[in-house]
């Protein structure tokens, strides 16, 4: 591997910078970069799809081990219909679940601001989303 990063590296390195401007605490991990976002543990990836097709991709927990049950798929509805960017998914385990947030978006051309604003955009819509999900 060559010593420059490739776009998505770097794509991903601006993105942690843009967020550590907002004071977010941003851990670089094996997978790509780690934080909490108003309660959400999130992780955020560069990744190269395709030749000239760089996108971010983010997750964030927004709620773990809740009992899986008709109110919760009815919340979770709820709030991906009111969300802007990306979508709410229930992943189940036994009769639990957890609540995951996902949004992948190309943002290769975007400038460092622009950038930045996407970002806060997506999580200020997790942190809403997340709201009434942690409760029994």
């Amino acid at each position: 591997m060559s010593d420059e990063l490739s776009v998505a590296e770097e794509l991903q390195a601006r993105a942690g910078a843009a967020l550590a401007r907002y004071d977010v605490a941003v851990r670089v991990e094996d997978s790509g970069l780690g934080f909490e976002f108003d309660g959400s543990l999130c992780s955020l990836r560069g990744v190269n799809l395709a030749p000239g097709l760089d996108v971010l991709t983010l997750t964030c927990v927004l709620a773990w081990d809740r009992p899986l049950k008709p109110q919760l798929h009815k919340r979770v509805a709820e709030r991906n219909a009111a969300l802007q960017f990306g979508s709410i998914t229930i992943v189940g385990h036994d009769k639990l679940a957890d609540i995951i947030l996902r949004y992948t978006f190309p943002a290769a051309g975007l400038e460092d601001e622009a950038l930045a604003t996407m970002l806060l955009l997506v999580l200020s819509g997790a942190g809403r989303a997340r709201q009434g999900l942690v409760l029994p």
